[in-house]
Order: structure tokens, then C-alpha cells, then sequence
């Protein structure tokens, strides 16, 4: 029992203390709210009382800012109508000035409408007085009608002759009057011009050619290969042959061994072959070891050593005659031309030689000189490759030119440097030209007294083969035949074709160096004698 009352009066005493320390907390906490709810109101004066304040600050700047803007709209409203202003008087005064233009283009018209029409009633007028003369004009054709019909009446009665006879008897002498003079206004236009032609032509090829000076290498068919004694000579033909056998087989040149005191001769038709042969034949000299092996060796090194000369002598041309980008494919097969004569004159020379003319001639007459240089530097291309191709040089040349892309102008010029084909180009017929004037010049080519002879007697005979022909003479090595024909058998017209079956007959069965002129004399004689 004790136990529970202790236990219950603790529980009481820690129950009172509890609700002591409870309300005292309450008190607090009452105290605690108070003072917040004071400080939340006084808190809540102040913003009020700033919240007046910025109100009316607020109100205070919105009124300055209603005035600024009233302000602003003002002055803008005052700009606008002085622009607007402004405007209204420009447009005023170009109205204005509109106006006055106008005015003074009505002046204008008008006036020129009093001048139209003035000329108007002087137009009616003189129309009026078209028409009296008009009339009067046919008056005077009738009668003129009438007079002409009785005044032809009249010279048929007179003459025995219709209108129609006599027309045409006056046409006919008319037409052969007017035949012999246009015919002398024709040739001497054709005279004229050729003079003039002639002249200039000249001059154009003399500047060509003195601009050009070459000599040209006369080559032979054969080569002398010097010997140091004429011991060598049996060295070179060997035992029972054998040397020499080897040596004309593997260069396919004979080898002629005479009486000729320390000298031996390649013969051969190949240019190219017959310089492997000298060079070959003077290394083993020089050498002294002459057998079969050693033949072969040289002659492939030889071989192989000119191939590269050949490209070096291409070279040097091309570019002397400034072909720079030349394939060298065509490079090399120009330099065999140094070993190629025609005529006895070196074609590698004188396609440098044609090259430089046919230039010089592009020069003067205003054309394409690189290309003109280049069209006469390759004309004759393909006589490096006559021995070894079929077809013609000019065939060959032709289709090198197109495999190696060179210009059209090229191809055609070596097509038709020799009249295979119709020339399409001005530098075509000057390489042409260029080639005959190298050609032909003196000293160029060789050629033996018999056919120089034969070459003179076929061009008089031709000459002299046809009618009315008295004599011909061949003249300046053959450049020139002069005809002379009977007077009463060929008239002045016949003679001009004459000159000309003769050049055709002379171009299609004669072979000859450059060109031939062919001059016809025509001359009346009369002769008497007094007594």
C-alpha cells in the first residue's frame, strides 16, 4: 500500500510540475505572439505608409512622363505638317513648271501647224500644177509617138529595112565594139595586175631569200673510208672472206676493194646503213681487231650510237627552225633525214632551209610564222621512211603528221606541197613555194649534163609540138620557154591558150626542179623594099 500511495503521489508531483512548466510556456508564448503581432504591424504601417509614398512618386513621374509625351507628339505633329508642307509646295511648283512646258509645247504646235499648213496649200498648188504639166507631158509623148512611128515609116521606106532589121544590125556592131574594148580593158587589167603581182611577189620572195643563207651538203651514194696502208685492206677482207662476208651482211652495204692507194669504198643505197657501215669499218681500223665477233659488236653499237646522233640532229634542227615542242618521235625521224640527199642536195638542210623562207615569207605577208616554220620543217618527213614504207613521201609524211596530232594545217601542207591535193590554207602554198625556191636555187642540186640536156630538148619539143607554132627556146636553165608562134595562123586570144596546154603537157610528163614560165610571141611583120 505504501509502494502505491509513493508511487502516486510522485506521479502527482511530476503531474503538477508538468502543467507548471506547461503554462508558464503558454504564457510565452502568449507573450512571444504579442510582440510578433506588434512587429507585423508596425511592419505593415511602414510599407503602407512607403507604399503611399512610392504611389505618389509614381503618379508624380507618370504626370511628368504624360507631359514629356504630349510634349514629343506635338513637336512631331508640328514636323509632319511643315513636311508635309513642303511637299504640297514642290509638287506645286513642278505642277507649275509642267504647266508652263506645256504651254510653250502648244505654242510650238501650233506654230508648226500653221507651217503644215502652209506647206499644205503650197503642196495643193503645186500638185495642181504637176497634173497641167502632166497633162501637157502626155500631150507632147502622143505627139512625139507620132512623130517617132512616121519617122520610122519614113527610114523603113528610105533604108528597105524593118525596125527589127536594123536593131539588130545596130546591136550586133554595138556587141563587137564593146567586145574588143572590154577585151583590152581585160587585158590590160590582167597586165596591170600581173605586173603589179609579179612586182610584189618579188619583193616578197628577195626579202624571203636574203634573209635565208644556207649551203646545202651535196651527199653521194658512196663513202671513202681512208686507210692507214694498204695491208689493211686484206686484214678487212680476211681469211677466205670471212670479214668481209660478215661486214656487208650485218650492214647490207658493199664493201668494193680496188687498186685505189689506202682507200676503201662502201657503196649503198641507205644513207642510214651506208654511216653504220663507215663508222664500224674506221673503228676497226683504228682498232686493228678485225674478225666477226667483233664485226657484230660494232655494228650493234653503232647502230645504237646513231640512233642517238639521229635524235640529236632532229634536235638541233627543230630547234634552230624554232619547233620546239615537237613530238620527238618526229624529232628523231627528221634527224635521218641528215642522211638523206635528193638531187644530191641534204633533205634535213634543206627542210631547215624551207622552213626559214616559208617563214620569212608568213612574215611578210601577215600569217602564222611558227606555224608556217613548222608546216616547211616537216614537209618532207616522209623521205626518211620511203626505204622502209610503201607509198610516196608525201603519202608517208601525210600519215605521220595525223598520227602524231599535228595541226591541220600542217597535214595539208605536206599533203600538198607537191599538187597531190588542193591547198586549203595561205602557209600551204607558201611552203610550197619556199620549197621550189629551195630547190631551184642555184647551187642547191646536182644533176648530170644528160639529163640537164634531155631535160631543155623534151621542154622545146613539147613546145614546138603543137599548130602554129614556128620555134621555142628554152631559156635560163630551163625556168623559161619562149614560144613563137605564126601570126596568121593564132590570134591573140589562141595564144593565151596555147600558154596554157602547154604548161598542162609540160606539168603532166615532165619531172623538173622549182617552176617553168611559159612565154607565147605573138608579132606581125610587114615588109617591103624600095626600089
Amino acid at each position: 500500500m505504501n509502494v502505491i500511495v509513493i508511487v502516486l503521489a510522485v506521479l502527482l508531483v511530476v503531474l503538477v510540475v508538468a502543467f507548471i512548466f506547461y503554462a508558464q510556456n503558454i504564457k510565452k508564448g502568449q507573450q512571444d505572439a504579442e510582440s510578433l503581432i506588434t512587429e507585423a504591424e508596425n511592419k505593415a504601417n511602414e510599407i503602407t505608409a512607403n507604399a503611399k509614398r512610392d504611389a505618389e512618386n509614381l503618379k508624380k513621374e507618370a504626370e511628368h512622363f504624360k507631359k514629356e509625351a504630349r510634349f514629343t507628339l506635338k513637336e512631331e505633329e508640328q514636323k509632319q505638317r511643315r513636311d508635309i508642307e513642303n511637299e504640297f509646295k514642290q509638287e506645286r511648283k513642278e505642277l507649275k513648271e509642267t504647266e508652263q512646258r506645256l504651254t510653250k509645247r502648244e505654242e510650238v504646235l501650233d506654230l508648226k501647224d500653221d507651217t503644215l499648213s502652209k506647206k499644205e496649200r503650197n503642196l495643193d498648188s503645186k500638185e495642181e500644177n504637176l497634173a497641167k504639166k502632166a497633162d501637157t507631158l502626155n500631150k507632147r509623148e502622143q505627139e512625139l509617138s507620132h512623130i517617132e512611128e512616121t519617122k520610122h515609116q519614113e527610114l523603113e521606106r528610105i533604108s528597105n529595112l524593118s525596125m527589127d532589121e536594123a536593131r539588130d544590125i545596130i546591136l550586133t556592131d554595138t556587141r563587137d565594139g564593146l567586145t574588143k574594148e572590154m577585151a583590152q580593158m581585160i587585158r590590160q587589167s590582167e597586165e596591170k595586175a600581173a605586173a603589179e603581182a609579179d612586182k610584189r611577189a618579188k619583193n616578197i620572195i628577195s626579202l624571203a631569200i636574203q634573209r635565208v643563207s644556207s649551203d646545202s651538203v651535196a651527199e653521194q651514194t658512196v663513202s671513202v673510208v681512208n686507210l692507214p696502208d694498204d695491208s689493211m685492206k686484206g686484214r678487212i677482207i680476211g681469211r677466205e672472206g670471212r670479214n668481209i662476208r660478215t661486214f656487208e651482211a650485218l650492214t647490207g652495204i658493199d664493201v668494193i676493194i680496188d687498186d685505189t692507194p689506202e682507200a676503201v669504198v662502201l657503196s649503198g643505197f641507205d644513207p642510214i646503213r651506208r654511216e653504220i657501215a663507215r663508222m664500224t669499218l674506221e673503228q676497226l681500223v683504228q682498232d686493228g681487231r678485225i674478225h666477226p665477233a667483233r664485226i657484230e659488236e660494232l655494228v650493234e653499237k653503232n647502230r645504237k650510237a646513231l640512233d642517238h646522233k639521229m635524235r640529236e640532229f632532229g634536235e638541233q634542227a627543230a630547234f634552230e627552225v624554232g619547233a620546239h615542242n615537237l613530238h620527238p618521235d618526229l624529232m628523231k625521224i627528221m634527224g635521218r633525214l641528215h642522211f638523206r640527199t635528193s638531187y644530191g642536195q641534204n633533205v634535213l638542210d634543206h627542210s631547215v632551209e624551207v622552213a626559214n623562207i616559208a617563214g620569212n615569207l608568213a612574215a611578210e605577208m601577215g600569217e602564222n610564222v611558227a606555224l608556217a616554220k613548222r608546216a616547211g620543217f616537216l614537209h618532207d618527213i616522209g623521205k626518211a621512211l620511203d626505204h622502209e614504207v610503201e607509198g610516196s613521201h608525201v603519202e608517208i609524211g601525210t600519215e605521220l603528221a595525223r598520227k602524231y596530232k599535228e595541226n591541220p594545217i600542217v597535214v595539208n601542207t605536206i599533203a600538198s606541197h607537191h599538187n597531190d591535193t588542193e591547198p586549203n590554207s595561205v602557209i600551204a602554198v607558201l611552203v610550197a613555194a619556199a620549197d621550189a625556191l629551195s630547190a631551184a636555187r642555184p647551187g642547191a642540186r646536182r644533176e648530170s649534163i644528160e639529163n640537164y640536156i634531155k631535160r631543155l630538148r623534151d621542154l622545146e619539143n613539147i613546145s614546138t609540138s603543137f599548130d602554129g607554132v614556128e620555134s621555142a627556146f628554152a631559156l635560163q636553165a630551163g625556168r623559161e620557154v619562149r614560144i613563137m608562134v605564126k601570126p596568121e595562123k593564132l590570134s591573140d586570144d589562141q595564144i593565151v591558150v596555147l600558154a596554157r596546154d602547154v604548161k598542162n603537157r609540160v606539168e603532166n610528163e615532165m619531172d623538173y626542179p622549182g617552176n617553168i614560165k611559159v612565154t607565147v610571141i605573138r608579132e606581125t611583120r610587114a615588109i617591103d623594099f624600095a626600089k
